[in-house]
């Protein structure tokens, strides 16, 4: 039975031992035992679950995750973690090898992290899924996930004695618990404890008293700094005399969202299966009957994503709305409509001329209004707006259809309102909005404000979404636009939609940003960041929306060119490989490559192996053994073209936009908690500069004509200015000041040689050093990227330390700031929380104590070139010229400039870089032009 909705990007979960032990306990009574005598009870239910799952499901991306034999975060702050379980039943430490290899045939990655569990990871690829655009499915039976359920992350549970497959959202989680949202289930927990992983939660206190206590109190901590208020003597005697052990069992509770693992959505790809391997799998267990089915399928499917099979009715798994009425899934009803107008919601639709002039007259009257603009896809830069809601107060909102022919007396009146600087004009992702306005001839400027970047400097660590936003702060389930479109293959376009229809949607969407605004504006005081709303996150949306909607171009025929050259280099490689090899093999393949390096040519002794008894072969495994064989090379060298032709030079092209022939990338504003932008589709920051070939792809960023160039200005060695102007450590500052190479002035203090004696390895090693205190690195981190021993490594940092005091005094300081108040700041007072710094776990309070002392400096970084950006967008419209800043990556911006204006440009560009923030020292930049981005870098 199918029970997922159809979704472009569909993301399953696997907590791998969790779908183990339930596959081996359910079959205690009859277990499987093949001719070997093996018990495979818990391998074959644990294949059937998958296949039942990709045959029924269909992800597009899947990926499974495992526990490791290793100490957890948790184990090393709480030594008693888990440490009554039972020790894992032999059969299934038996099958676990092969369970492993089953996952390994199907081409579904493996995957796990030192240190952390599955939940952990599941947790993190989870979040990060959703601000990818994910819909993601955790495939387990364990209850602890509820806490990350939100409106695109769902609990998916298997069939179980005979009861079948379900969904849990936040509605199912809220209900069965009684809580409020979803995260409210980690104080439930720490409250009743857990007996299997040991978390003992506070005595005497079951699900039930738990729960009751969570209503009332809302978290563990409130109850805690409340329990003189409990009526029952003996449950208030517990809880004052457990208080430590209950915060610490919900801490224990918490699944981690911030586990060191990357989300590569191209890596989670549901790809076809080795059937030869899976075969042979298969034979070696005796599965029989479903080794059959399973490869009989894939066999006929012939595909990654076997086809839909005709099944029961998709459950509706559509999230709850407001109004708490039940949704066809085929298409809204003339009853839901009804339903809706009963609802204590004055939303209305301005259909005739007289309610439209009544609009305006309200606008006109009042000095702000919240508004909502509903488009006709979700690409901006082609997207049309269909209609605009606005909301004066809240509960009520009003509904603009807009025609589908252009009026220009309409269009001139949304001017006029949305371009008003005495206006305030209050929505959610502004850049969005601005784009979509654009698109009939409409500009927003003057006094807009974004609730989402309002939110997300207050709280840069949590979800930016209206929905989130909605349900956390105003408690409030918003509906959901499936409740219009339908799903599926039902599914309706929104401008089909009766404008009736969509006015129940956007009015709401617009009451709940003014209602969203009346809570959040007053926090940016509270927290010392309304300059940085106002003077910077603010701005900036108008000219990141700018660079979106220009664009860059794209040279389709270099890429293709450089396409086939590392095609030819490719089969080059392939060959010095396997002539170097003895043999031939799928260099791709970790198992056959690890079996080729170590066990045929044995390049080392005693290679390291995984679990499963297979050689390591990653990475940073082969790049230590450069040297030791010449196979080596190639093969880092294979591996690499092959990611960058898959991922970049075959990928570009398919981005550019046919109505534009341009690329528009996406900037995201509100992700990054250190403050700094990012981008997507395509990634800008991303691009390779490394190796040779990774800087051609920069040769295909081209400028649009011969009229035009490129220009590309870099901020030189912005961190470490920055740490100097923070830390005021003389000897660096003096360095500066004097625009000596800082690499240079640091090797000469710590080797202690004249300037013009260092050699190239010292600036080498000064260099990473430099940028590795940024970054927290230690002696060990320091010899393994020096290849140095860790003593020699030691003495450099001691010595480092000593020639710059002030920047150890920094870190201290940094540190104790954090302990002390629950954060750090930039310079311009945008903060990075850190809930751990005070941590009894060495490894997670290091890795907060690591952000105390980065964070300010990247985050300043990121407030600097906004500042720059910012300054620059006007100055070049305010001269009018036609030059346009098309791209920002990293420290560096990037323009198309029209060459009669290069000159020009160049100051402009310099003038606002330099001086966007007043520093004690000079801020430099590189600045270079060419006809494309390689020569202009």
């Amino acid at each position: 039975m199918k029970i997922t909705p159809d979704c472009d990007k569909k993301l399953f979960l696997i907590d791998a031992m969790a779908i183990i032990y339930r596959s081996y306990y359910a079959m205690t009574k009859s277990p499987r035992i093949n001719s070997k005598k093996q018990n495979t009870s818990a391998a074959f239910g644990f294949t059937n679950t998958l296949f039942e799952l990709l045959k029924n499901e269909q992800p597009t991306h899947i990926g499974i995750a495992f526990d490791m034999h290793a100490p957890t975060v948790r184990s090393a702050e709480y030594a008693a973690y888990k440490a009554q379980r039972e020790s894992t039943p032999e059969d299934i430490l038996l099958m676990q090898p092969y369970i492993r290899r089953i996952v390994e045939a199907l081409n579904i990655p493996i995957l796990e992290m030192p240190g952390y569990e599955a939940d952990d990871i599941i947790g993190t690829l989870s979040q990060k899924a959703e601000q990818n655009g994910f819909t993601t499915y955790m495939f387990t039976p364990d209850k602890d996930y509820g806490q990350l359920v939100t409106d695109h992350t769902f609990i998916y549970k298997p069939a179980n004695y005979g009861k079948e497959a379900s969904l849990m959202g936040v509605k199912e989680v809220c209900e069965k618990y009684g809580i409020k949202h979803p995260e409210q289930l980690i104080d439930i927990l720490g409250l009743w404890g857990d007996a299997v992983d040991n978390i003992p939660g506070i005595p005497g206190v079951g699900e039930i008293t738990a729960r009751r206590l969570v209503q009332e109190y809302g978290s563990v901590e409130n109850l805690v700094l409340n329990a003189d208020k409990i009526k029952n003597d003996r449950l208030r005697e517990k809880v004052i005399a457990n208080a430590e052990q209950g915060l610490l069992s919900k801490q224990l509770a918490t699944i981690l969202l911030d586990v060191p693992i990357e989300f590569d959505p191209k890596a989670l790809e549901l790809t076809p299966p080795n059937l030869p391997q899976l075969k042979a799998i298969f034979d070696e267990l005796e599965f029989m009957t479903l080794g059959k089915r399973i490869l009989s399928y894939y066999k006929t499917e012939n595909s990654a994503t076997p086809k839909q099979e005709d099944t029961a009715p998709v459950i509706d798994t559509a999230e709850p709305n407001l109004f708490s009425f039940a949704v066809e899934e085929t298409e809204m009803e003339a009853s839901h409509l009804k339903d809706l107008d009963k609802a204590n919601k004055n939303y209305t639709i301005a259909a005739t001329d007289a309610d439209i002039a009544a609009l305006f007259a309200q606008i006109d009257a009042h000095p702000r209004f919240a508004f909502a603009v509903l488009s006709a896809e979700p690409v901006t830069i082609n997207a049309m707006p269909i209609g605009i809601a606005f909301c004066f107060q809240p509960d009520s909102g009003i509904y603009l259809p807009l025609p589908k022919e252009k009026d220009q007396t309409l269009t001139d009146c949304l001017q006029a309102i949305f371009s008003n600087p005495d206006k305030e004009k209050i929505s959610y992702d502004a850049k969005r909005n601005i784009n979509l306005l654009r698109n009939i001839g409409v500009r927003l400027q003057h006094k807009s404000y974004d609730i989402m970047l309002a939110h997300y400097l207050q709280h840069p660590e949590m979800r930016q979404t209206l929905d989130f936003m909605a349900t956390t702060l105003l408690e409030y389930q918003p509906i959901s636009l499936e409740l219009l479109t339908g799903k599926g293959k039902n599914k309706l376009l929104l401008q089909d939609i009766a404008p009736e229809q969509q006015q129940q949607y956007a009015c709401e969407q617009a009451d709940l940003i003014l209602q969203l605004h009346n809570l959040i504006d007053d926090g940016l005081d509270t927290v010392n960041m309304r300059k940085l709303f106002t003077d910077i996150e603010m701005p900036l949306t108008e000219v990141l929306a700018d660079m979106e909607y220009t664009g860059v171009c794209i040279d389709s025929q270099g890429l293709n060119e450089i396409s086939k050259t590392i095609e030819a280099e490719l089969q080059v490689l392939q060959e010095n490989i396997y002539a170097e090899a003895g043999t031939t093999f799928n260099i791709s393949s970790p198992k056959q490559l690890g079996e080729v390096l170590f066990g045929q040519l044995r390049i080392i002794n005693n290679a390291k192996m995984t679990r499963t008894k297979q050689y390591q072969t990653g990475e940073e495994v082969l790049q230590k053994l450069v040297g030791k064989h010449p196979i080596v090379q190639p093969i880092l060298d294979y591996r690499a073209l092959t990611k960058l032709k898959s991922t970049y030079v075959d990928s570009l092209p398919e981005m550019i936009n046919p109505k534009t022939g341009r690329i528009h990338t996406s900037y995201n504003q509100a992700i990054a908690v250190t403050g700094r932008l990012s981008s997507a589709n395509p990634n800008l920051q991303n691009i390779p500069v490394r190796t040779e070939r990774g800087r051609e792809i920069r040769k295909a960023f081209v400028a649009a004509d011969n009229d035009h160039i490129l220009l590309a200005a870099d901020y030189s060695q912005i961190e470490l200015r920055i740490i100097a102007e923070l830390s005021q450590d003389v000897n660096m500052l003096d360095a500066f000041r004097q625009g000596i190479d800082i690499h240079t002035a640091t090797a000469s203090r710590i080797y202690e040689v004249p300037i013009d004696e260092v050699t190239r390895d010292m600036r080498r090693k000064a260099k990473t050093v430099n940028f590795g205190i940024i970054y927290g690195m230690s002696a060990f981190g320091l010899s393994e990227r020096l290849n140095l021993p860790r003593k020699e490594s030691a003495e450099i940092i001691a010595q480092y330390f000593e020639k710059y005091p002030h920047i150890k005094t920094y870190i201290d300081q940094q540190i104790r700031f954090a302990q002390q108040h629950g954060y750090v700041e930039t310079i311009m007072h945008r903060r990075r929380y850190l809930r751990d710094i005070s941590s009894q776990n060495a490894i997670v309070r290091g890795f907060d104590e690591r952000n105390a002392v980065n964070a300010p400096i990247q985050g300043s970084a990121a407030d600097l070139i906004k500042i720059a950006m910012i300054r620059i967008f006007h100055e070049l419209n305010q001269r009018q010229l036609k030059s346009k800043m098309i791209m920002q990556v990293h420290d560096e911006l990037i323009f198309e400039v029209y060459k009669p204006e290069l000159e020009e440009v160049k100051q402009v560009v310099a003038d606002n870089m330099t001086h966007a923030i007043s520093l004690s020292i000079p801020l430099d930049i590189d600045m270079n032009t060419g006809e494309n981005w390689l020569e202009a870098h």
